[in-house]
């Protein structure tokens, strides 16, 4: 059959298809519009594991999502596939997560890493091996933007963008970041890792091509981290969570705050979302969960409006969901990224069809 065909066939009231790509979707990759790459990755963890399971928890829950999404009821027409990420990709955070955790207890102890050539060797090893795997990365994106696809990333930690940021740079001459975390992750090659989740921002400000990084849900940040703020002036534009809760108890809306968040970015935009940006028991099993934040229609909301401003959303990634012992986070992390799909294909003109309105007379 082809795509038509399929979609005259299927069922969208019916459970997810079991042999199908993500959400059940009966769709090949070439007949998908949004090709999602997984990126099962946490090598430079530093508290709470799990990150590295997320993209196949999302997955997994994904099957249980309904398709008849208020906002874009018709998305599910367009096809949103799956890719498979390379074996090895797996396979080598864990063996290298393996050689983390001794140099991170060295420092945790205060010891000098540089003082044990064993430890030093190992994290030379890690810094270059995480290299590879951006440019990898980097690799598989622009060959699905290549064959005219909307490509996302799915996370892993959050180091697992930076490639995906490259690629992105190679085809846009300036774009920004839209930011959701409750962290800065401005650090400086964090406890030694050139790549680690914690720098994942300062790293992406040394793409020339990214002019603006607007961050929103700040609450857990650092002293070098303000400092990086202050050197970058202008380009980096900060949304702490104390600030937006104190502008909101002293009357300003939320549609105000993503108003003025919003006008902060330049006219292309690449959104990156940390899950524990949002309050932390959205999804409790996230790797750095900190108190507060904002719920997951605040996020949404942010995303609509973002989407009607007449900025040009470019792509986007979804990291840090990590599997606890029931499907909850998995269950969050599917259903945000649905409607991050809407958001893309909607603002790059795909059809997604009207938003459903009901009576509430």
């Amino acid at each position: 059959m082809n795509k038509q065909q399929k979609i005259e066939n299927f069922d969208p009231s019916q459970p997810g298809l079991a042999d199908a790509t993500i959400f059940g979707l009966p769709f090949t990759a070439e007949e998908s519009e949004i090709i999602i790459i997984p990126v099962p990755w946490e090598v430079t963890v530093s508290y709470g594991a799990g990150a590295s399971e997320g993209p196949e928890a999302v997955f997994d829950a994904s099957f249980q999502v309904d398709l008849q999404h208020q906002k874009f009821p018709e998305l599910w027409k367009l096809g949103i596939y799956y890719d498979e990420a390379p074996e090895h990709w797996a396979k080598n955070s864990v063996k290298y997560k393996g050689l983390a955790q001794p140099i991170i207890e060295a420092l945790e102890g205060g010891e000098d890493v540089a003082s044990f050539p064993a430890l030093q060797s190992d994290l030379d090893k890690i810094n270059k091996v995480c290299g590879e795997l951006h440019a990898e990365v980097k690799e598989r994106v622009l060959h699905w933007i290549k064959k005219g696809k909307k490509v996302v990333l799915l996370g892993g930690d959050h180091s697992t963008p930076l490639g995906y940021y490259q690629a992105l740079a190679t085809l846009h001459d300036n774009f920004g970041i839209l930011h959701l975390d409750a962290h800065m992750d401005l650090r400086i090659a964090y406890e030694g890792f050139t790549y680690s989740h914690a720098s994942i921002m300062y790293n992406a400000l040394q793409i020339p091509q990214i002019t603006k990084l607007v961050q929103v849900g700040i609450r857990d940040f650092c002293e070098q981290e303000v400092d990086v703020v202050k050197q970058q002036g202008n380009r980096v534009v900060v949304h702490t969570d104390m600030d937006l809760k104190a502008e909101t108890f002293e009357g300003k809306t939320w549609q105000q705050q993503c108003d003025q968040i919003i006008a902060a970015l330049p006219q292309k935009v690449c959104v990156s979302f940390d899950i524990d940006g949002m309050y932390s028991w959205y999804c409790p099993n996230t790797g750095t969960p900190v108190p507060g934040g904002f719920s997951f229609e605040q996020a949404t909301y942010l995303f609509d409006k973002l989407t009607e401003s007449g900025k040009e959303i470019i792509g986007f990634d979804l990291v840090e969901v990590a599997p606890g012992d029931d499907d909850w986070d998995g269950n969050v992390g599917a259903r945000m990224l649905f409607h991050m799909c809407g958001m893309l294909a909607k603002n790059n003109g795909l059809k997604v069809g009207q938003k459903i309105s009901f009576n509430r007379g």
